[in-house]
């Protein structure tokens, strides 16, 4: 049986990850295409499922906000808050465009601490 041990080169682990990682999500992608070809868009299986996606989207973008790791941990949680609730804004006054959302967002995020970094914003 072929593990994860099994071969002793420096590739190995990277294909042996790849190959696990493709069989075990390649699989509910194709059923769920298959699936999802028969339901109707209005049915409540796929009401479900998408309530289910935008409840998932919110905690991974809420984690991130409030619990971010990396560099963004360096950024204060005001301005994370600030950042998003301007991008929310953006995106529902233009007309629900997505890149401006993410360009106002990102642009006060790296605004902000470019004037925390110089001291203007520190009182």
């Amino acid at each position: 049986m072929i593990n994860y041990a099994s071969f002793d080169t420096w590739w190995w682990p990277y294909v042996f990850i790849a190959v696990a990682g493709w069989l075990a999500t390649d699989i509910w992608r194709w059923l769920g295409v298959l699936v999802g070809n028969r339901l109707k868009q209005d049915s409540a299986a796929l009401t479900w499922v998408r309530a289910v996606a935008t409840a998932l989207l919110a905690a991974v973008i809420s984690k991130l906000i409030l619990y971010p790791s990396g560099e963004l941990r360096a950024v204060p949680v005001e301005l994370r808050l600030i950042a998003v609730s301007a991008g929310f804004a953006a995106f529902l006054f233009f007309g629900k465009r997505i890149w401006i959302a993410i360009v106002v967002a990102v642009g006060l995020l790296i605004g902000g601490q470019l004037l925390l970094g110089s001291g203007l914003l520190t009182g």
